[in-house]
């Protein structure tokens, strides 16, 4: 998924666990030997939309979060959230999706509107 979808490349790796690009970032997956059985997401509202509580994620420019959401639009992936903007015209406003990777890690891609507001209210 994170090379197909996301286009990361591979850093270091072993029969076990990878290292990958993500975005600049390093990202490493370890092998889980046993699937664990799916539970139900936890989730809270934030403008209106279930946000998954246990996520994380990354800040793009306003381009690549855009060509993201293009390239993930096209392949027709499953978004936890699907791409939009939310807080329009408010301090924080952002770009935003999620999506859930094959071991239930939830990704979230976003992008503001102006990166001086990244962390105030």
């Amino acid at each position: 998924m994170y090379i197909k979808y996301l286009n990361c490349t591979i850093g270091r790796e072993s029969k076990n666990w990878v290292d990958f690009n993500f975005f600049g970032h390093q990202l490493t997956a370890h092998l889980k030997q046993k699937k664990a059985k799916k539970t139900l997401i936890s989730t809270n509202f934030v403008d209106n939309k279930k946000i998954p509580i246990t996520h994380f994620g990354i800040i793009l420019t306003p381009l690549e979060w855009q060509e993201l959401a293009d390239h993930l639009l096209k392949l027709k992936i499953n978004f936890i959230v699907k791409p939009y903007t939310r807080f329009k015209n408010q301090t924080g406003e952002q770009s935003t999706m999620f999506i859930e990777d094959p071991s239930s890690n939830f990704l979230e891609f976003k992008s503001f509107k102006n990166d001086e507001n990244i962390f105030k209210n």
